[in-house]
């Protein structure tokens, strides 16, 4: 399956967030390992540097998005992204561009924490622990 991550879920295992990071981790450990095609936006890490900017270290937050861009791929944004992101009924312009971000790629849904802000999604959104459960339930 091939999805997008969502920021909050990556800012769990960067910022070491409890309760969440536990669950977080193990979920990108899958991703890692080939068990589902993780995906973020392309806004995704300048954001992460933004949000975890006083909580870690320059260096520790570039060795972490560096490892994390060697184990998922990257959707671009463009004009179509972003402007097409304005059309949906979401309440956060960020959130709204993900979701576009990950119709443009043909994606199979989106991970987040935040399972709200995505309550106008037109894709399947999955909690992490939501998500690993679905994994499970697929044939291998």
């Amino acid at each position: 399956m091939r999805v997008l991550l969502d920021t909050d879920v990556i800012l769990d295992v960067i910022m070491g967030r409890e309760p969440f990071a536990k669950e977080a981790a193990r979920f990108l450990d899958l991703g890692e390992q080939g068990e589902f095609e993780a995906y973020v936006s392309a806004i995704t890490p300048p954001n992460l540097f933004y949000v975890a900017r006083k909580a870690r270290t320059k260096a520790d937050l570039r060795q972490a998005v560096y490892e994390l861009l060697q184990t998922v791929r990257v959707c671009t944004i463009d004009e179509p992204v972003l402007t097409n992101a304005f059309t949906l009924l979401f309440d956060d312009y960020e959130d709204a561009v993900q979701h576009c971000c990950a119709t443009a790629n043909n994606l199979e849904g989106i991970v987040t924490r935040n399972l709200k802000d995505y309550k106008n999604a037109t894709l399947p959104v999955f909690s992490p622990t939501d998500f690993l459960v679905k994994l499970k339930s697929q044939p291998t």
